[in-house]
């Protein structure tokens, strides 16, 4: 095994016992080996937005969209990314596209679509 491929086994194994900071370390130390891994990526932006280090989260998946725009998922977190932090207007774009794509994630979209329409 690679020392990637242990990192990732050992990020998994923290994300799936509900420590995400921990998790999220380990998988930004993989991604730094691998920088254009989007699997990599698309985990670490899940940790880091499920332990709330948004501002990260945020850019992480702006990366994954970079390197992935056909990415429904991608898109996806970061709408859920941007919604999270009350930033609607510029979470629809990124969440109507998602739900065009896969027919999915319709919910997240209106959801903030109603919310940018109460802030404007």
């Amino acid at each position: 095994m690679t020392d990637t491929q242990t990192l990732l086994t050992r990020a998994r194994t923290h994300r799936d016992s509900g420590d995400q900071i921990t998790a999220a370390r380990l998988f930004a130390e993989a991604a730094e080996r691998e920088p254009d891994a989007t699997s990599i990526l698309t985990d670490l932006a899940l940790a880091q937005f499920h332990s709330a280090a948004l501002t990260a989260a945020e850019t992480t998946a702006r990366r994954l969209v970079d390197l992935a725009p056909a990415d429904a998922y991608a898109h996806v977190l970061l709408g859920r990314t941007l919604a999270r932090q009350g930033r609607h207007r510029e979470a629809v774009p990124h969440l109507r596209l998602a739900t065009t794509m896969t027919g999915e994630w319709a919910d997240l979209l209106h959801d903030s679509e109603a919310r940018a329409a109460t802030t404007a």
